[in-house]
């Protein structure tokens, strides 16, 4: 018999570590290859690892809430075959190549002479990511403990020290000297802050509910969110009759020659990425003051959880898939959300998202964009109204099947008319779909 060590998986760029939740066998279980064995939290997405090998789990590294870094074992494995030990490093998937900001961060550093001068005391924990951006950056840990982080338990990521780093350039020379020079006290961080919360009173039978973990980090996105970006909504109803009757045409050949359900999901999204061929400016994002116009069409496609939670799994290149590509791709990454198999890299990247109210019944909602995008549409349900048609013998009454979109956008560089004509777009789009397109 040998030992295999099972190691944690590499999980995208920028993912360096997990918290484990729970363990799905014990000690002394025999577990089949494949088999999922551990659920994993990181501050994108919770999901399971597998084993690549089939044997008796013999030891258990890391408990529930503790945290491994990638590439660390997790658990110890029995396994047939002469004796020594072995590692899961198969279990690694392919290195994601860095994107840009990581690049200039840790190969461009601003000050290199200053680059391994700043140590770090063991109150604050960093990744060794961020700990090199820090150090290449010439950041001191009095200025670290005035960042907010948005990781795990408040820990700073990739992304927080790099918008830090951002601001921070954008900053006059003096105020970032005053910054990097050691302080007595961490001082409050020079962003948004809010007003003291009020005292709420617990009346006799209330109930309290801790939120969890997934619960928390989307609260705290969402305000930063608001915060960000001054959100304006227009709103549209469309007729979407033809697109009804073509897809009714349509799902049960579909899902005879595919396997996979049609659902409206992969039109609204081909509707919306032509909106975006033909307006661009509204697939961009917002760095100081720069717009970065994103060379991809990545569509966020908000997606509810059995536990009420909301994950946002990404469409990457959707603009490069057919219908028939976005109907799998879409159905791919809602089931695989909904049964907690999404990888960390299925929910980065987005460059503008889509949320489906009307799968809840709602008409229409206003919302909220998620950073660092700069705009997002709510579909609401399709109902059926009597409405006027214009015709080539009058106005007449039909009975159509109706439809609102709403389009919340970010003010800061997507104007009324930019964030008004897109929708108009998508509206055309859909309203005028044609009875014979192929899928």
């Amino acid at each position: 018999m040998a030992e295999y060590k099972l190691l944690l998986p590499s999980m995208g760029e920028g993912v360096m570590e997990a918290t484990v939740i729970t363990w799905l066998f014990n000690e002394g279980d025999q577990v089949k290859e494949d088999d999922s064995v551990v659920e994993i939290a990181t501050d994108k997405v919770d999901s399971d690892v597998p084993t690549p090998v089939s044997g008796k789990i013999i030891k258990i590294l890391k408990q529930k809430d503790e945290v491994a870094k990638v590439g660390e074992a997790i658990a110890i494995l029995e396994i047939e075959g002469e004796g020594g030990s072995s590692s899961s490093e198969e279990v690694k998937t392919e290195t994601t190549t860095p994107d840009a900001d990581t690049i200039k961060a840790i190969e461009e550093p601003l000050n290199p002479t200053a680059t391994s001068q700043v140590e770090f005391s063991g109150d604050l924990y960093l990744s060794p990511l961020v700990k090199s951006i820090a150090q290449q950056e010439n950041i001191s840990e009095s200025e670290l403990n005035t960042i907010k982080g948005s990781g795990l338990e408040g820990r700073i990521t990739k992304e927080d020290i790099l918008a830090h780093v951002s601001n921070r350039e954008n900053q006059p020379q003096q105020t970032v000297q005053q910054q990097a020079a050691p302080v007595k006290a961490a001082s409050t961080p020079p962003a948004v802050t809010s007003a003291p919360a009020s005292t709420i009173s617990v009346a006799a039978g209330d109930e309290i509910i801790p939120m969890d973990r997934m619960r928390k980090i989307i609260a705290e996105n969402m305000v930063k969110a608001k915060h960000i970006a001054p959100h304006v909504t227009s709103f549209i109803e469309t007729d979407v009759t033809n697109v009804v009757k073509w897809r009714a045409k349509n799902k049960d050949m579909f899902e005879k020659r595919e396997g996979e359900k049609l659902t409206f999901m992969p039109i609204f999204v081909k509707a919306i990425v032509k909106a975006i061929q033909d307006f661009p400016m509204i697939n961009v994002s917002i760095n100081g003051d720069n717009i970065i116009k994103k060379k991809n069409i990545n569509i966020g496609m908000a997606t509810a959880l059995p536990d009420g939670n909301l994950i946002v799994p990404v469409i990457k290149n959707a603009d490069q898939l057919s219908l028939s590509g976005l109907a799998k791709a879409i159905n791919d990454l809602a089931y695989r959300a909904r049964n907690k198999k999404l990888r960390p890299e299925d929910t980065q990247g987005a460059t503008y998202t889509i949320s489906n109210v009307g799968s809840f019944g709602n008409l229409m909602g206003t919302p909220i964009i998620p950073q660092p995008q700069v705009a997002i549409m709510a579909i609401g349900a399709i109902v059926k109204k009597p409405a006027v048609l214009e015709t080539k013998d009058g106005d007449v009454i039909a009975i159509r099947q109706l439809m609102f979109m709403s389009h919340s956008y970010d003010h800061r560089v997507v104007d009324g008319s930019l964030g008004g004509m897109m929708l108009k777009h998508v509206h055309d789009y859909l309203q005028n779909w044609d009875l014979n397109t192929e899928i």
